[in-house]
């Protein structure tokens, strides 16, 4: 390769490894149905410390009490706590409190929390359990009453049924209502359908008789506090942390910046779905009819905590219009569950959306389709033959090498012709030392008379990068591959599978646990460089670049340094393949009646007019 050739590939790969600096989070240390014989649910305490914040994230206007810790007439339907209602399905355990008629605990029974993985057989103490309840109940209604008061229902005391736990299996349904009285005319009432086999939730909520209660002509149906963090890197799960809502047409992204400062947005019209997600889980709020919203609220912010990193909670509202009717009501669909593309597909196509594949410099339009119709479909479609999600990524790389095979042929040949070349262009360059313009005209000749084109190994690999960059967005999100073992050492798919923890971080990079796989892919990112770098002046490359991505893979999920590390090997094989076992490259001489007339002949034919174009104008 000549030198623009070099500086080419140098922009490239510099390109690549600033983008994977920037998106890569630095690592912390860290019908109703009701059962006569009820399934008694043994209620145990988490283990893992609930995180306080300094500060609530709240809208001063529509949640903060009254003066006085009051809420007007509204004072006679305080609590200070409430009943646990119990509903266990075959996916979560909801765990619903009489204070607020709202969610106090919410279990997903399929999905562990990382810290107790040891504990076999007892749901509360190993699944996921995801309302900040430390902060408050979550999913409550706000507004300003006639008296100019602030009330939340999160403060109200509701009735509802004297069972206390539920369980739901096959088909089953259960229809529970919560109710809470002003007087006999007065109330408000919030009634959910659960299902087994689904992490959706039926909502209905009714203002009854509440003309000349409510001001402002609106009213909130809010889901405070945000989901938990559940994940052991808090940095990295708040890098994937946000408010996501769907509004004209398109989804639109609240991300708290870093430095505590909280953020907040109004949105006027229609909103399809108001969610809050962590990386791999949601709370979603799905109005029925989103014409009937009026617009939402979102605000955020992101705090440290002492010995987790950080922590970002987000308050989200969908602001109703209330026309001051006898009975008003709304009907909401809440989704608590995880970010799984195909259980998002089937309640609304918008809602896949939330699914994040990343972008890089604006390609959203490039890289989301290959990820989510392309990528992931062979992902899970490899998995329901190979259930060890380990094996399903090398397979995956093999597939992807086959695919991308006829792109890297030609890159690995046409730095093959140039390797060749390169003695007659070092002839030129030393025959036209004193005559740079010369020496340029004569090498594109030379380029010309063997059809080289010296941008032909880097072409492809352009080519491929929405590929790699759609691969990096999938493996870095994607729920399917959260908490799976492969062999060995590799016990998480979805996080750096470290080998040893230095104790201290290393200045300027910041590492402190090293990553097994991150190191076999730099080795063999080593050996690929030192089998396609054959020019002297090119040898640093053949060393700076395995280091730097060693460096930078280090923080990576196993899973992609997996499918990268594989990717490498496939890699290997296929240079050798070409170097050593194919006589089809030779560098010989085009029929100039062949010839097409390309970019090198346009470069030509330019600076051959030039010198005429001067000596015009002379």
């Amino acid at each position: 390769m000549d030198r623009n050739t070099t500086i080419a590939f140098i922009l490239i790969g510099a390109i690549l490894v600033v983008w994977l600096f920037i998106n890569t989070p630095e690592r912390t240390e860290q019908t109703r149905k009701d059962h006569d014989t009820t399934t008694v649910l043994e209620k145990k305490t988490e283990e893992q410390p609930e995180i306080v914040l300094e500060e609530k994230t709240e809208r001063v206007l529509k949640t903060e009490p009254g003066a006085g810790g009051t809420q007007g007439i509204f004072s006679i339907a305080e609590t200070d706590s409430g009943r646990i209602i119990t509903i266990e399905t075959d996916l979560a355990i909801y765990e619903l409190s009489t204070k607020g008629g709202s969610f106090h605990k919410v279990f997903l029974k399929k999905f562990n929390n990382w810290y107790s993985s040891g504990v076999k057989g007892d749901t509360y103490n190993t699944a996921v359990q995801l309302v900040n309840n430390s902060i408050g109940n979550a999913y409550n209604i706000s507004f300003i009453s006639a008296e100019g008061k602030a009330v939340n229902t999160g403060q109200l005391n509701f009735k509802t049924t004297d069972q206390s736990r539920y369980y739901l299996t096959d088909q089953d349904t259960l229809s529970i209502k919560f109710r809470m009285e002003l007087d006999q005319n007065r109330a408000i009432e919030k009634e959910y359908l659960f299902k087994a086999g689904t992490y959706l939730i039926k909502s209905d909520i009714e203002l009854i008789g509440f003309r000349g209660l409510i001001t402002d002509n609106t009213y909130d149906i809010a889901w405070e506090t945000g989901i938990r963090f559940v994940e052991r890197n808090s940095v990295n799960e708040a890098g994937f942390s946000s408010a996501d809502i769907y509004y004209g047409d398109e989804k639109v992204v609240i991300d708290a910046p870093g430095d505590g400062e909280k953020i907040s947005r109004d949105f006027n019209g229609r909103v399809d779905w108001l969610a809050v997600r962590n990386k791999y889980f949601a709370a979603i709020m799905i109005p029925s009819d989103p014409t009937l919203i009026e617009g939402a609220y979102v605000e955020g912010q992101t705090s440290p905590t002492k010995d987790l990193g950080l922590k970002e909670v987000y308050n989200v509202r969908l602001v109703v219009p209330f026309k001051g009717s006898d009975v008003e009501s709304r009907t909401i669909d809440l989704y608590i569950g995880p970010v799984d593309y195909d259980l998002l597909k089937e309640i609304s196509m918008n809602l896949t959306a939330l699914v994040d594949f990343g972008s890089f410099f604006g390609l959203k339009f490039i890289v989301r389709p290959i990820a989510e119709y392309v990528l992931l479909p062979l992902l899970k479609f490899l998995n329901q033959f190979i259930p060890n999600y380990g094996f399903v990524i090398i397979i995956f790389s093999l597939i992807i090498k086959i695919v991308v095979y006829p792109l890297t042929r030609k890159s690995f040949q046409s730095m093959k012709k140039m390797q060749l070349l390169q003695p007659k262009i070092t002839e030129l360059k030393e025959k036209f030392k004193d005559d740079p313009q010369k020496m340029n005209k004569e090498t594109m000749k030379l380029y010309q008379t063997y059809g080289v084109n010296p941008a032909g190994g880097c072409l492809p690999i352009l080519l491929q990068m929405p590929i790699f960059i759609a691969l990096w967005g999938l493996f870095q999100a994607a729920t399917e591959l959260r908490q799976q073992p492969f062999i060995f050492w590799i016990n998480d798919l979805s996080n750096p599978d470290v080998i040893y923890d230095l104790g201290f971080k290393l200045p300027l990079f910041g590492i402190q646990e090293i990553s097994g796989l991150a190191i076999l892919m730099g080795v063999t990112t080593f050996f690929q460089q030192k089998m396609s770098i054959k020019d002297p002046k090119q040898q640093a490359l053949v060393y700076m670049m395995p280091i730097m991505l060693t460096i930078l893979f280090m923080t990576f999920p196993s899973g992609l340094n997996l499918y990268y590390f594989m990717f490498n090997v496939f890699s290997i094989a296929q240079q050798y393949y070409i170097n050593h076992k194919q006589s089809d490259v030779e560098l010989v001489p085009v029929d100039p009646s062949k010839r097409k007339k390309g970019f090198m002949q346009r470069l030509m034919d330019a600076a051959d007019q030039q010198p005429r174009q001067q000596k015009g104008k002379k």
